[in-house]
């Protein structure tokens, strides 16, 4: 997803976004070094088997994995598209609310997608950003609805609006009836969901029109 400007040129990386970025990238190197090779076992992973976030009922439940588990991606692809997303859309919003602000939404979002995992999802451990990263989604498409986006790879310009209520449909239908699947739906959806509550109640006092 990106936006569709008209050659505006990006403004440089807000603090807050570029450390995250560093430090997913560091504990993404970290995995690579020291997991070995892929077995289909999550415990067999030196790195991931530590920090990935299990469901409460698993003996290796430890309540640290509920922020560690946003730091660890599954794939180069994961991680790319995360970060991406998070450079492109949380530095507009650091911009919006100072790295204070954009850090504690930046991890509430996370918090929500983990619990909301774990309630609603629980066959299997999580890892990855996506959660956090669909609350900076929601947030951007709250402040700046009709920001035009490309969502890769349909060359189609779509409303950022439209684009947060397609990804939360497809990840709405995916937790309901895509049993076993290795995408967590449920956590996507309660970091969008934690995302459109902190924005509402931070901006309603400067509601902005949605149409």
């Amino acid at each position: 997803m990106a936006f569709n400007n008209y050659g505006n040129s990006f403004q440089r990386t807000t603090p807050v976004v570029l450390n995250l970025v560093i430090i997913n990238a560091l504990v993404f190197f970290a995995q690579a070094m020291f997991d070995g090779p892929e077995t289909g076992n999550l415990l067999d992973q030196v790195v991931t088997s530590k920090i990935a976030l299990y469901p409460f009922d698993m003996e290796y439940f430890k309540p640290y994995q509920l922020v560690t588990h946003m730091f660890a991606h599954g794939s180069f692809f994961h991680l790319f598209f995360n970060m991406f997303g998070l450079w492109m859309f949380g530095s507009m919003l650091e911009r919006v609310w100072g790295p204070k602000r954009f850090f504690i939404f930046y991890f509430v979002c996370g918090l929500a997608a983990a619990v909301a995992h774990l309630l609603l999802q629980r066959h299997a451990p999580a890892i990855g950003a996506s959660g956090a990263i669909m609350g900076v989604f929601g947030a951007f498409a709250y402040l700046f609805p009709n920001t035009t986006l490309i969502i890769f790879p349909i060359p189609v310009p779509v409303k950022a609006k439209y684009a947060v209520a397609i990804m939360a449909a497809f990840d709405l239908f995916g937790g309901v009836y895509s049993a076993g699947s290795n995408i967590a739906h449920f956590a996507h959806l309660g970091g969008l969901a934690m995302g459109l509550i902190l924005v509402f109640i931070w901006n309603k006092k400067n509601k902005k029109t949605f149409y």
